[in-house]
């Protein structure tokens, strides 16, 4: 199976204070458009999706929305990928297909390294580490294998300006 690990794009400040604002930001325009230029490069690349997990938080969804493009199933809703990686979220991956991941960081990074290094870290060392494979806002890494801890190959790992032509 092949895992599409997406960090949302650029949304606007919040307007006003909290965790609702800040769940409510909506996508800027600017970043709209650079997340359609990724999605036109994933495209060229053939990548297509069986399936989009996406964060309940505004600014995940509507990213999740542009990749729609490249989906030929369906796109759901999980509140796991607004919290760190747990094994609630990989029970939710299908052991197949082509699947999008729409988060946020730091815990898409945790997830990477989760996925990359496995369970014989332990947290706090893995979070050092998932520093090490910094997401930029648009920014998508490419994993191969089983969906589990210590089980995935990176394929690529894709800042959104590679795609900026």
């Amino acid at each position: 199976m092949e895992l599409f690990l997406v960090r949302h794009v650029l949304a606007l400040p919040p307007e006003g204070e909290g965790e609702e604002a800040d769940d409510a930001r909506p996508l800027s325009p600017k970043g709209v458009r650079r997340f359609r230029k990724v999605v036109r490069g994933l495209k060229a690349l053939g990548v297509s999706l069986n399936l989009i997990l996406t964060s309940p938080k505004r600014r995940a969804l509507e990213t999740a929305e542009i990749l729609l493009a490249l989906l030929e199933g369906e796109s759901r809703v999980t509140p796991h990928l607004a919290l760190p990686p747990s094994p609630a979220l990989l029970e939710e991956i299908p052991r197949e297909g082509r699947v999008a991941l729409v988060g946020h960081e730091p815990y898409l990074s945790e997830l990477l390294a989760w996925l990359l290094l496995g369970d014989f870290l332990g947290g706090s060392v893995r979070g050092e580490l998932a520093s090490r494979f910094p997401f930029k806002k648009g920014g998508v890494a490419w994993l191969q294998g089983k969906p589990l801890p210590g089980e995935m190959a990176l394929k690529a790992f894709l800042p959104p300006k590679v795609f900026r032509c």
